[in-house]
């Protein structure tokens, strides 16, 4: 397959998500709107507003296209994974070159991945996150279409989570990003804070092989890429002034969520902080509902189980203080509490290790 015939099938795919977020999600929210008035009251449940929309033709067209877009975004003749598949070779430099990233990577011989991990698809990513030595890089490119609106600005999406987490805090010595994929989400750490020691840690070897090559290219040598479970990370106690993650929580079963928080705070110094950037907030029964579709239609089967603990009791009863869960703006001039177009419902989690 040819670059140009990919560029313009990828494109043809942003630009219908890009109708597919606008018009026909706010068709969507209008018909409940309309009818909203045949449901028992205002406070529906969810399973209310699924028996109200499921013989609407644009609803049904709303599920198609989100299931199938992205299908269609990773698989196919024009399918990122069939693109780079196609380029092994080309990637050779990215896949393999262990000389250049061994100061920036460590993965472990005989590394067991748990069962909930390689049990789906995530994202509709064919084989998943770990199956295939190019999964780092079909990761990195699905990811770059994955909020359409925002073009650019996704850019700005890591950098914005960033500044919030090291806001009215001393400069970290000693940083861990727990779940750091590719590497996007760590390196707005390491560029800006030249002076502080940052561990960054994944399940998925394919990612961390790409996000140590990407450190390398940029010789920061404040970074290292480690191939260890957030749940169990073998560091020692309070070993860290700064813990974080973006979008890991709603990836995790609701039972092991509980296990990262208390690794966090085990790891954390007293009056160290724990930031998280993640998918929460749901303010009433439509967004919950068109949430855990995309849950479904998506594979991520455990963004339900996320969003239905409480947070703030369960990060109390890990220890934590100053606990504070508030939406989280992705964009400048993005309101998310009062937007008429299909979004993530991004989260800012924060909380404090008590000193005692």
């Amino acid at each position: 397959m040819d670059d140009r015939s990919f560029s313009a099938a990828q494109d043809f795919l942003l630009s219908v998500k890009t109708f597919w977020t606008v018009d026909v999600f706010t068709k969507v929210k209008a018909e409940y709107q309309a009818n909203i008035g045949n449901l028992d009251n205002s406070t529906s449940e969810t399973r209310e507003i699924e028996d109200l929309l499921s013989d609407s033709t644009t609803f049904q067209y709303f599920a198609w296209l989100e299931r199938h877009l992205q299908r269609f975004k990773y698989s196919g003749r024009y399918g990122i994974n069939t693109y780079y598949s196609e380029k092994r070779n080309t990637f050779s430099n990215i896949l393999s070159n262990e000389e250049r990233s061994e100061d920036y990577l460590e993965l472990t011989q005989g590394f067991e991945l748990p069962d909930y991990y390689r049990s789906v698809d995530i994202h509709q990513h064919p084989g998943g996150l770990w199956g295939d030595e190019i999964a780092g890089l079909v990761y990195e490119r699905g990811a770059r279409t994955t909020t359409p609106l925002m073009g650019s600005a996704h850019k700005d999406l890591h950098h914005r989570f960033t500044d919030l987490a090291l806001k009215d805090i001393s400069t970290p010595k000693d940083i861990l990003d727990m779940g750091c994929g590719f590497g996007k989400s760590t390196k707005p750490f390491y560029d800006i804070l030249n002076e502080s020691k940052i561990e960054a840690i994944d399940l998925s070897e394919p990612c961390l092989k790409l996000a140590a090559h990407d450190a390398a290219e940029t010789q920061r040598k404040n970074v290292k890429f480690r191939q260890i479970n957030a749940l169990d990370t073998t560091y020692d106690n309070e070993s860290f002034d700064l813990v974080t993650s973006t979008m890991l929580i709603h990836e995790l079963p609701a039972k092991e969520i509980g296990k990262m928080f208390a690794e966090a705070e085990r790891v954390l110094r007293p009056g160290g902080r724990m930031v998280h950037l993640d998918f929460y907030s749901l303010p009433d029964e439509f967004t919950k509902f068109i949430h855990y579709g995309h849950s479904e239609r998506n594979n991520e089967p455990f963004m339900k189980g996320f969003a239905e603990l409480d947070l703030h009791e369960l990060l109390a009863e890990k220890g934590f203080i100053n606990i504070s869960i508030v939406p989280f703006s992705e964009a400048e001039g993005v309101d998310p509490n009062n937007h008429r177009y299909w979004r993530f419902p991004w989260t800012l989690i924060t909380a404090d290790k008590e000193v005692f």
